[in-house]
């Protein structure tokens, strides 16, 4: 999947808005009675009609369309959105958690499609492409000096399951161009990034977002955890925008008991639907602990409400985002759709976290930046809690509502006032452009290195860390990095071991030295 560069680390939480965008859908149909007639409505039909047959110039109407269709839901709240058809497929999915491709991570550097990495058991991988490699022709289409747009080379490389495709390649390491015949396969999009051990009798779960496959990925993850020896499991919620509500609610009733109190969504018509946990749950009795931060939206904050109002363990982190609305997908019949907001959800305890939404702009989303601000990243103090909307969990605490889930443990921002940028600089897509550029240049000197060896290779000199002061100069940043070496090295050591070995290795490395972790398991 291509990565477009951005220099701009707040971004970080611009990218977590699209999942928040996507909201916690409800599976279930549109309604007709949405497509009913009225007088307006044939205003706009008459409207669109008078232009098309009168107006002096030609204008595509599809395009006044949509803007009409976005200018209307922008009046209404920031999660009821439009998905033009061109997007749709993108979005589906994404939340499906799967597609059909040729399995490889990849992006355009200096104007070739370069494999970051094939991705494991994937047709690239079992044809035999490797990490550096530069695809130069799909079949008989050039993709080198083309400047290619991501959607035209994903509609390229994708295609229907069993189609094949002929590759030429060229690789750098060995000067050689050759040609694989491989098959078009499904390939998984993890939503559970890693489930591991990182203490004894102590799991971690990791999950980027709420989609179709999110609960079966989480169960096995949780499962192979028990048959480890986990006695406790930390949920990692951090960054996660939501998606489907139905994920986080079968997740959740894996840790509660039977009856006990989910979720509860209330319609226009005050119509309460509550769900309740099952007798399935296979860690009803062990310690649980969530992870949130600013970024965690809508699903996440479903699931770390359950967990802290039914008293079922803690919430650790920061404040989280405050999205406590639920949207239908409801399609238009042309390809598009609209998300529409058609119910609110209340955590057990009957809070509604749903933040004030009086801004629907940018501002709304960009939770970070304001934050920051107002300093709520590094005092728990300053976050501001309506004294008003205090509500009981089940054994009698206090907690709060309108704005996001406020954890019982509070844990600042990693790094320190006026080192903001940098954190987030080392978190972004960057790093791993960085990295891959530094590979790149001499694959063989890392080809049979041991991960001591290489962790003895990024950290015995400062060589690393001056080629990525000057990389982030040439981009365009300017970051005073010089006493920020450590935090610097840290990263980029762990994104040498992910493109050099794999996942569990870095988030071992990763975890070993986040905050969070540390104060979960200093107990």
């Amino acid at each position: 999947m291509k990565m477009n560069k951005v220099y701009f680390p707040i971004i970080i939480a611009v990218a977590v808005a699209i999942g928040i965008l996507m909201g916690s859908k409800l599976s279930t149909p549109s309604d007709p009675a949405f497509f009913t007639k009225s007088a307006n409505k044939n205003k706009l039909n008459k409207l669109i009609d008078l232009i098309e047959k009168d107006y002096v110039d030609t204008i595509n109407t599809d395009s006044i369309v949509d803007l009409t269709v976005n200018g209307i839901l922008a009046q209404l709240d920031p999660h009821s959105v439009y998905i033009p058809k061109k997007d749709i497929a993108g979005i589906e999915q994404s939340m499906r958690g799967d597609f059909v491709g040729i399995g490889i991570n990849f992006y355009m550097y200096n104007d070739s499609l370069a494999v970051i990495k094939p991705i494991p058991f994937g047709p690239s991988e079992k044809a035999g492409i490797k990490a550096g490699d530069r695809i130069l022709f799909a079949n008989k289409l050039q993709l080198y000096n083309k400047k290619l747009e991501t959607d035209s080379l994903f509609s390229i490389l994708k295609g229907e399951e069993g189609s094949s495709v002929k590759l030429t390649i060229f690789r750098k390491s060995e000067n050689r161009k050759f040609a694989v015949n491989l098959k078009r396969d499904v390939i998984p999009i993890k939503s559970v990034d890693i489930a591991i051990m990182v203490a004894d009798a102590v799991g971690y779960i990791k999950i980027n977002r709420f989609a179709e496959s999110t609960y079966q990925e989480f169960l096995k993850g949780l499962t192979q955890l028990k048959a480890d020896g986990a006695k406790e499991v930390i949920i990692d919620l951090r960054e996660n925008g939501g998606g489907y509500l139905e994920s986080a609610v079968a997740i959740a009733d894996e840790f509660l008991k039977k009856d006990e109190l989910i979720v509860k969504t209330k319609n226009k018509k005050e119509l309460v639907s509550s769900t309740l946990a099952t007798d399935k749950g296979i860690f009803e009795n062990g310690k649980v602990t969530v992870l949130i931060n600013e970024n965690s939206a809508s699903a996440s904050e479903i699931l770390a409400g359950a967990i802290q109002d039914n008293d079922r363990g803690a919430v650790v982190g920061r404040r989280s985002f405050g999205k406590g609305l639920v949207q239908r997908e409801m399609p238009l019949g042309d390809g598009s759709a609209i998300r529409l907001t058609v119910a609110r959800y209340y955590t057990p305890s009957g809070r509604s976290i749903q933040k004030p939404y009086e801004d629907k702009g940018q501002n709304y989303f960009n939770e970070f930046e304001k934050r920051f601000e107002s300093g709520e990243l590094y005092e728990k103090d300053k976050a501001k809690i309506a004294d008003s909307l205090k509500f009981k969990t089940k054994n009698g605490r206090i907690v709060y509502g309108g704005g996001g889930i406020i954890p019982d443990v509070f844990v600042p921002f990693e790094g320190k006032h006026g080192e903001e940028g940098t954190t987030l600089l080392m978190q972004s897509g960057l790093v791993n452009y960085f990295v891959f550029e530094q590979l790149d240049q001499n694959r063989k000197k890392f080809e049979n290195i041991s991960i001591d060896d290489l962790e003895k290779e990024i950290k015995s000199t400062y060589l690393y860390f001056n080629n990525f002061n000057q990389y982030i100069s040439k981009s365009g940043l300017f970051f005073n990095l010089g006493s920020q070496k450590d935090i610097v090295i840290y990263y980029l050591h762990a994104e040498f071991v992910r493109q050099l070995f794999d996942e569990t290795t870095y988030f071992k490395i990763i975890l070993k030295e986040d905050e969070m972790i540390k104060k979960v398991l200093k107990k």
